[in-house]
């Protein structure tokens, strides 16, 4: 069931940010979202964490290409690759870019309504790691194995429920 739960989120993560990453960088599927993402990429580069510490200045273009780009690169990985390692790096960079959005989101003062996307994906990216981790630390198992360990703990659950009920008709009578 985790391995279904694991490879789900995968594909509609790496779906989500490859469909962003385009938005990001080329106005063919929305000419209204491809310019408000350009006006926020120039309020975000002005914020940019240590550019005034640095003293150096971020063209908001080429943020916003580099973000769409490591967006798509990255949501291909989670869609197509199938090493664990992989993925993992891959949702990892996603995670850094939306916790970077985020910050830029709070340095900008903007509405939490802006801010709630960014923070429920991030939240998404943090399940799917958690949920590799645990898959990978229950070790591999069969389609055989995860049905029958699925049978026996729906077999215990009932045992335990009718359990409960023959004591409540126990207290019932006395």
């Amino acid at each position: 069931m985790s391995k279904i739960v694991l490879r789900s989120l995968s594909l509609l993560l790496g779906a989500f940010f490859i469909f962003l990453g385009v938005l990001k960088i080329t106005p063919k599927i929305s000419k209204d979202l491809h310019k408000d993402l350009r006006t926020e990429y120039a309020k975000y580069a002005k914020v940019f964490p240590l550019s005034k510490a640095l003293d150096f200045k971020l063209a908001s273009k080429w943020y916003r290409r580099a973000v769409g780009g490591a967006e798509i690169l990255s949501g291909l990985v989670l869609m197509t690759v199938p090493g664990r390692m992989v993925k993992n790096g891959a949702n990892i960079i996603l995670f850094g870019l939306k916790m970077l959005n985020c910050y830029s989101h709070l340095a900008i003062n903007d509405e939490f309504e802006r801010t709630a996307p960014t923070l429920v994906f991030m939240l998404m990216l943090g399940c799917r790691l958690v949920v590799d981790w645990q898959v990978h630390r229950r070790g591999p198992l069969s389609d055989e194995e995860e049905d029958v360990d699925a049978t026996e703990s729906s077999t215990t659950a009932d045992k335990s429920t009718l359990k409960q009920s023959e004591t409540a008709q126990t207290k019932k009578i006395q």
